[in-house]
């Protein structure tokens, strides 16, 4: 299953993708099931009778589909309760930036405000000088989960995005690399993600996916999951130790080598173009603007 979270005048709704072309909207599909699906797409996650209903519906019916062109595609998760960034999580990261690596997950928090679609613009604030980007593989919590092993901790998760999580570095360097951690995460666009969840069960290993970001269509990071310090079930147990996660969590797993910061004229400026694709989900297409007087 593929969900796609969309608006048509300011209307939002989400809907079930058909190919990478076309999708079903969810009202559609609750027409021929006559059954009641959740408007709210947190809901929808942890009832796994009701979306298996869906699948079947999806390829046993010919429904009526829609094209993405003709909608404005908004973030998988618009309103996620909380989005739990991974910290210096990719071996090649770690050894561009110069560190240790890391003997236990660090994270941090972004809030819902700094999420926007897959193709919006990232909004460059006035008082940031050095904007950065980080293609990141998402995780997308499908079950309430509290204190788990790492060994079901795969069960929790419906499903993969895309993201970037778009760091203000003159804040993050600020007095010291931890002193403005938090600052340089949580402005306004600064977590692009999307085009849309792909659940599951279309990724046999999500430890094994390409991921590319591109500026302006120069290759800048080009590496694979399988470079992640920390794996996804371990990072799922030990956070769920430390908060309830809740269905629509967002869970960015970490960025690898390649970022902005660490080559010289690599830092984002207006008009750029950031694009973050990741292997059999797709890509994300974000280009900078600048707050005007």
């Amino acid at each position: 299953m593929r969900i796609i979270n969309y608006s048509v005048e300011e209307e939002t709704d989400y809907g079930f993708m058909v190919n990478k072309r076309e999708f079903v909207p969810r009202y559609f599909v609750e027409e021929v099931l006559r059954e009641k699906i959740p408007r709210d797409i947190k809901k929808l996650l942890p009832d796994m009778e009701l979306r298996e209903l869906i699948n079947a519906s999806l390829t046993s019916v010919n429904l009526e589909r829609v094209s993405i062109s003709s909608v404005h595609i908004e973030p998988p998760i618009k309103d996620a309760r909380k989005i739990i960034c991974i910290a210096l999580n990719y071996i090649d990261h770690v050894e561009e930036v110069g560190l240790k690596t890391p003997e236990e997950i660090v994270f941090f928090l972004k809030p819902p405000t700094a999420l926007v679609g897959p193709f919006d613009s990232i909004v460059k604030p006035k008082i940031v000088e050095k904007l950065d980007y980080e293609g990141e593989l998402a995780v997308i919590i499908g079950e309430r989960a509290k204190n788990i092993e790492p060994s079901e901790a795969m069960y929790y998760i419906f499903g993969y995005t895309v993201f970037n999580d778009v760091t203000a570095r003159d804040m993050q360097y600020r007095n010291g690399l931890w002193h403005g951690w938090m600052m340089s995460k949580c402005f306004d666009t600064f977590a692009p993600s999307g085009p849309w969840i792909v659940g599951r069960e279309e990724i046999e290993d999500p430890h094994n996916l390409r991921i590319i970001t591109r500026v302006d269509k120069e290759i800048r990071q080009n590496s694979s999951t399988s470079n992640m310090i920390f794996k996804i079930p371990e990072i799922i147990s030990r956070i769920s130790q430390i908060m309830t996660l809740e269905p629509g969590d967002i869970i960015s797993t970490g960025t690898p080598a390649g970022v902005g910061y660490w080559r010289e004229g690599g830092l984002l400026k207006e008009g750029d173009v950031v694009e973050v694709w990741i292997e059999k989900i797709g890509a994300i297409r974000n280009q900078v603007v600048s707050i005007k007087e």
